[in-house]
């Protein structure tokens, strides 16, 4: 009887493990994808150009990395910046996956062994700047090999509309017309409608899309207004209690000045910006990496790309020019999934700052496309409606519900029934025939006679001076709740015009009622504040014991801990509490090669505490 547990007949045939799955657990350690995931890897397989956009921390690079295992020849992964290319393939390197990437920091001959590699077909991904890879001597190369597939990450840099515009991403149309057969991906987590449009177009490709929710719920965002900025900043940094954070300020000299201030206050931070040397960056960027640094108070030059998954907090200490940097900075908090933290200090005078920096700039559209951004920037700061709602609404994601984990939920402003305003609003957007911006927009309500009203007859329109009686202000905060809640579309590619959705139609009509929030000047700072819990109830006290062993074993190796296993696979083995190499397997994170390589020491370490030692 003891045998029968082996018999066949002693439970039913187990379902096989198709390829895809079996990669996806034997190489990243993943028991499922998730949502949309399968979908662009089985079109790529089948030739299939794909566009993929997926917030940060979504599984983006699973969309490419898992597909170059499974279709024969190479993967070229199109990458902005160094230090990128060199996480990423560490962290393949770490899974057992043979990837490299080819830039100026490699010595020559490494560089060299590169090249002999791809021709002798030891190389599966291959990670490589625009520059680098639009050579002509090196696009003639490729076409010796058998190349699977284009990946172009961050492609938002490929759009004028983008918020990370360069023009050698724009010249990658050429990959299409070298090498018509080959599929391209392109993948972002920063791209509005117009900012797709323009990426497929400059890529020539029609493809399938990936459009993934761009919510992260386990990060809560927070706006308070810039009181005294350093008390502000040491009272939430204190809050934290020693964890991973980024503190972004604008100027280069700001950044140094708040490191000193954090440092002489007793945090272990650091400052990170382009007027350091590279050796300066490259150490402050390894202790982060490898949690010997707390906090690194940067410029936006630090951090795309860099995987660390344990940041809890993103704060900026400026306004951001526009809401894709935003976004896809306060995204390199949380990449877990465990809970995670975004401030924003906010004033007012911080717009008319970033608004003359941009002035300085030469005129043309480009110019405009960052006036607009920084305005609908504005606006999210400014906003009375939930943080999630106005960011989902920017990225065309409809949000019904408020999210409850941002500070307008937590300690939401008085509501009115603002039926009457918005049908002001809308109807006067109806008189301008849809082509004015919110400026315009305003002078006509509140009756203004300047030029640029009169000479285009808009004193004329009913609607002139029917809002005369509230404030500038006060017609801003309607018309942006208006935009934030879909009713108003504000137009990039026609100068930022105003335009009505279908949904102001029962508004307009008063066959509906709108509740709006009463304008205020100032952002209360929300007084509730949770831990950072982890979506498992799980044993803390295993779960410090396993990060020591974690860092133990990163030392050795000489990599950054969360290339071992991050905090959230560290959190379900402590929930989880495995004690075999098949129980260890079934949890998130742990592949066969991380299982074979570091296994056993973690399973070591949970039997030991589970026997009371």
């Amino acid at each position: 009887m003891e045998h029968a547990l082996y018999s066949p007949l002693a439970s039913p045939p187990q379902k096989p493990v198709e390829p895809l799955e079996q990669t996806l657990r034997q190489v990243f350690g993943y028991q499922s994808f998730r949502a949309g995931q399968r979908d662009v890897i089985e079109q790529v397989l089948a030739g299939k150009d794909c566009l993929v956009v997926m917030p940060t921390g979504g599984g983006k690079s699973l969309c490419y990395q898992l597909p170059a295992l499974v279709m024969p020849g190479l993967t070229v992964v199109v990458s902005p910046l160094i230090s990128l290319m060199k996480d990423q393939v560490d962290s393949l390197l770490q899974s057992g996956v043979n990837a490299a990437y080819l830039n100026s920091s490699l010595p020559r001959e490494q560089q060299l062994q590169i090249l002999r590699q791809l021709h002798q077909g030891d190389i599966r991904l291959l990670y490589i700047s625009p520059e680098r890879l639009l050579q002509p001597a090196f696009l003639e190369r490729l076409q010796y090999l058998t190349v699977a597939m284009f990946a172009v990450d961050e492609a938002h840099c490929i759009s004028q509309w983008g918020h990370d515009f360069r023009p050698e991403y724009a010249q990658l149309g050429i990959l299409k017309q070298t090498f018509s057969d080959v599929p391209i991906m392109a993948l972002t987590a920063t791209a509005d409608n117009a900012t797709r449009l323009d990426i497929c177009q400059r890529l020539g490709i029609q493809p399938y899309t990936l459009l993934s929710s761009f919510d992260r719920p386990n990060i809560r965002y927070t706006v308070a207004e810039k009181l005294n900025a350093a008390t502000q900043l040491r009272q939430f940094i204190s809050a934290q209690h020693g964890a991973s954070g980024i503190v972004y300020c604008s100027s280069r000299r700001r950044v140094d000045d708040v490191a000193e201030r954090l440092r002489q206050q007793g945090f272990a931070a650091e400052a990170y910006h382009a007027g350091m040397s590279q050796e300066e960056r490259s150490s402050v960027q390894e202790r982060f990496l490898k949690d010997q640094l707390d906090i690194v108070v940067a410029t936006v030059a630090f951090g795309m790309g860099i995987n660390k998954s344990n940041v809890r907090y993103v704060v900026h200490y400026d306004l951001p020019k526009s809401i894709e940097s935003y976004y896809q900075e306060t995204g390199r908090a949380g990449r877990d999934g465990l809970e995670a933290e975004a401030l924003l200090l906010f004033e007012p005078a911080d717009i008319g700052r970033v608004r003359h920096l941009i002035d300085q700039g030469s005129p043309g559209p480009q110019q405009e496309v960052e006036l607009h951004k920084l305005n609908t920037m504005a606006a999210f700061a400014e906003a009375q409606t939930c943080r999630r709602q106005v960011l989902l609404h920017y990225f065309g994601e409809v949000a019904d519900q408020p999210c409850g984990n941002c500070d307008i939920c937590l300690d939401p402003p008085k509501r009115y029934n603002g039926t009457e305003d918005a049908q002001k609003v809308l109807s006067c957007i109806y008189r301008l025939k849809q082509r004015f911006g919110i400026n315009h927009l305003i002078e006509v309500l509140r009756g203004s006679s300047a030029a640029t009203v009169t000479e285009r007859g808009h004193d004329k329109l009913s609607t002139w001076g029917i809002g005369k009686d509230k404030p500038h202000e006060y017609w801003l905060s309607v018309i942006r709740q208006l935009i934030h809640l879909g009713l108003i579309n504000q137009d990039i590619t026609r100068g930022s015009c105003l335009t009505l959705n279908d949904t102001a139609r029962p508004v307009l009509r008063g066959s509906v009622a709108l509740m709006l929030a009463e304008p205020r000047l100032t952002i209360a700072v929300s007084r509730r504040r949770h831990g950072h819990q982890a979506p498992l109830n799980y044993d803390r006290k295993l779960f410090a014991r396993l990060k020591v062993l974690r860092r133990e074993v990163a030392e050795e190796l000489d990599v950054p801990p969360y290339l071992v296993f991050n905090d959230a696979t560290l959190a379900e083995m402590a929930a989880l509490l495995p004690t075999c190499e098949a129980e260890l397997l079934a949890v998130n994170g742990v592949g066969e090669r991380k299982l074979a390589r570091f296994g056993q020491q973690f399973l070591d370490e949970i039997v030991t505490y589970l026997a009371g030692e």
